[in-house]
């Protein structure tokens, strides 16, 4: 097979690269040293080419040269175009399949190289993994300017392997300049962070928050040669903000280089401009907040005991607006409907902020935007911010609502105003929907009242990115509260200028930017056929455990799967449809004196062993798997729905028919 020239000089680049990188050259001269030394014979005046080979591969190091270099086949080799361009090349160690990147010559790039991390002291005694053996992992998520980037996990350590590099396009929001090339000056006034966030995967599949960290990459543009070496000291989150968890070695590189970089006096001073500017505005708004505040006390005393939210903390523990935690955000075509939207928060997992000994408290953390979705899972709050954010994104006018429900426990829920007054509440953790009629207290007995569905009892205050009420009406009970937000001796507002001043758009760098919903790499198919394996192992298992044969009919395992579309369909729209054709089909598949039992269940994670365990603890379920009788028959069925960010809608039914003994 005969390479063009050009290629041949890229190959031998590529191959020149790597053998720089692993310091080849140096390890050949201390090894034909060694050998003259050591191994050459006196009567030997010369060392053969066979016999230096023969060192080198007895010493490993052929063996490493050929792990390192990996040559991938490109299968749209005849599609690539041949551009004068510098060889560039990404090798994904797990994937034997060569992505491409479309680079604009015409844009400018920022290359964000991840060279492994130290001092991540919590793994200090963590043992090397074995080959093939299944361990906790490290993944490091990016956001810069609506760019997304996930790094290859890694296996957790105390110096953590991370070995990637992200391609991150710089370029201005601003019609007509969007297609230039920016330049150093208007990079300078680019002041969005790359927002870095660090995941840790346990060998179970559960996640957790290790550290969330905003990058300031704009050192880059006073860096000779526009290349600089940053040393990231990434803190922890929640209760541990103030603790280091780890370093990560980053490299920052502009591409192309520029013609001219700035002084670093130039840098700095932008910076400190920057940062007086924040600080202003957040000054003024704290002053704003605390007077706005003493009125609202003036109002009636007992207001003190409200749950009126204005300030929260982040996992970086830093207090932000509440307003600025929400806003308006667009799905594209991931999410079609408002009520799909409202289903695909409902399947993210919910977790409560760990808190460190017992007392039962609720440790606060309100997560950034990207930290719940790298995640996959959080709190209330983060849910209702969250699908306020999409409904707003849908055209509706939406409030994240601030109050408690049974027994007193803080909750938030999101709330829609209808064009016609109508007032809609959303359940961010279930997806359901409520229609709320207030209850006036001052009709007659007569007069029938109408019975809330919802689980609410009080509500506190009210906000969404541009507007925020605070309760003043004589009872914080949701049940007879009016929701008529023009009516000021109901509902106190703050001034939308002094949120404007300290939420997007009119915010400045202290306020994260939101990241784009990603689409699911979940296949749905193959995740449902491999639970579905497991899940029957499973039962044979505990059956045979128990004494019993089992028998399974698949004909009646593929009759179950209209039932559990019906059931997501219900869950998403409110709509149920083709429970008809599902019965008349399993009465055609269980014979006369036939007994026929079914048992649906709904998760939100994909561990089979865990949603056995927990199928097992429910009576019915129980009752299914453990059947005997005369001439038993078992069926299961699995069903993944997938969602954006890779967020799933597990469902499992169970079933089994058997002769009836009487």
């Amino acid at each position: 097979m005969s390479l063009p020239p050009e290629k041949a000089s890229e190959l031998k680049q590529i191959i020149h690269q790597q053998l720089l990188k692993m310091d080849v050259h140096g390890r050949i001269r201390e090894v034909l040293a060694e050998t003259i030394r050591e191994e050459l014979a006196p009567e030997h005046q010369q060392l053969s080419t066979e016999d230096l080979i023969k060192a080198l591969r007895q010493r490993g190091i052929i063996d490493d040269v050929m792990k390192e270099l990996k040559f991938v086949t490109d299968v749209n080799e005849t599609e690539r175009t041949l551009a004068s361009k510098p060889a560039t090349h990404f090798v994904d160690r797990e994937s034997p399949v060569l992505k491409k990147t479309n680079i604009d010559p015409t844009r400018r790039y920022l290359y964000l190289q991840v060279l492994g991390g130290k001092a991540f002291l919590e793994h200090l005694q963590e043992p090397e993994p074995l080959p093939g053996q299944i361990c906790s992992t490290f993944t490091l998520c990016l956001h810069f300017r609506n760019q997304r980037f996930r790094s290859k996990p890694v296996p957790c350590a105390c110096e953590p392997d991370f070995q990637d590099g992200f391609l991150l396009e710089i370029h201005r929001d601003s019609l007509g300049d969007g297609s230039k090339m920016v330049d150093a000056t208007t990079m300078l006034s680019i002041c969005d962070p790359v927002h870095m966030v660090l995941i840790k995967t346990d060998t179970f599949g559960e996640t957790t928050l290790v550290a969330s960290y905003f990058l300031e990459w704009r050192s880059v543009l006073a860096a000779e040669n526009g290349v600089t070496n940053v040393a990231v000291e990434l803190l922890g989150v929640g209760t541990e903000s103030k603790v280091s968890v780890g370093v990560l070695n980053i490299r920052l590189e502009m591409y192309p280089h520029l013609n001219k970089t700035l002084s670093s006096e130039i840098t700095s001073t932008q910076f400190t401009l920057e940062r007086q500017k924040t600080a202003e505005k957040e000054r003024l708004f704290l002053v704003y907040a605390k007077q706005w505040w003493r009125e609202y006390l003036q109002i009636r005393p007992s207001h003190n005991t409200r749950l009126v939210k204005i300030f929260a903390q982040d996992e970086n523990g830093v207090n932000r607006p509440v307003c600025s935690y929400v806003r308006p955000l667009r799905a594209g075509r991931l999410l079609d409907t408002p009520r799909q939207a409202a289903r695909f928060v409902s399947v993210l997992g919910h977790e409560r902020a760990p808190v460190i000994g017992g007392g039962g408290g609720k440790q606060e953390q309100w997560c950034t935007l990207l930290a719940f979705l790298c995640r996959n899972k959080g709190d209330c709050e983060d849910h209702a911010n969250l699908l306020c954010s999409l409904l707003l994104g849908f055209g509706l006018e939406a409030f994240v609502c601030v109050g408690t429900k049974a027994k007193g426990v803080p909750h938030t829920w999101v709330m829609t105003c209808g064009s016609d007054g109508t007032i809609t509440f959303w359940e961010s953790l279930t997806g359901h929907r409520y229609i709320h009629r207030p209850i006036n207290p001052d009709d007659p007995p007569i007069v029938e009242q109408p019975k809330p569905l919802y689980p609410y009892r009080t509500i506190g205050c009210i906000f969404n990115h541009q507007k925020f009420f605070g309760n003043c009406q004589p009872s914080d009970a949701v049940d007879v509260c009016v929701f008529d937000l023009h009516d000021e001796s109901k509902w106190k507002p703050m001034s939308g200028e002094a949120i404007k001043s300290v939420c997007p758009p009119g915010a400045t760098s202290s306020v994260p930017p939101f990241p784009p919903l990603c689409a699911s790499t979940v296949d749905a198919a193959v995740t449902s056929n491999e639970i579905e394996v497991q899940l029957r192992i499973l039962v044979s298992e505990h059956r045979k455990d128990l004494g019993l044969s089992t028998v399974w009919d698949d004909q009646l395992s593929y009759l179950l799967s209209p039932a559990l579309a019906a059931y997501e369909l219900e869950r998403t729209t409110g709509i149920s449809a083709g429970n008809e054709e599902f019965q008349d089909a399993v009465r055609r598949a269980v014979p006369d004196g036939h007994t026929f039992k079914g048992f649906p269940i709904h998760f939100v994670h994909r561990n089979a062993r865990r949603a056995f365990a927990t199928c097992l603890r429910s009576p019915f379920c129980e009752e299914i798997i453990c059947c005997r009788g005369d001439q038993v028959r078992l069926a299961v069925r699995v069903r993944v729905f997938t969602y954006p960010e890779s967020a799933c809608a597990v469902w499992i039914m169970f079933a089994c028919k058997y002769r009836s003994i009487l």
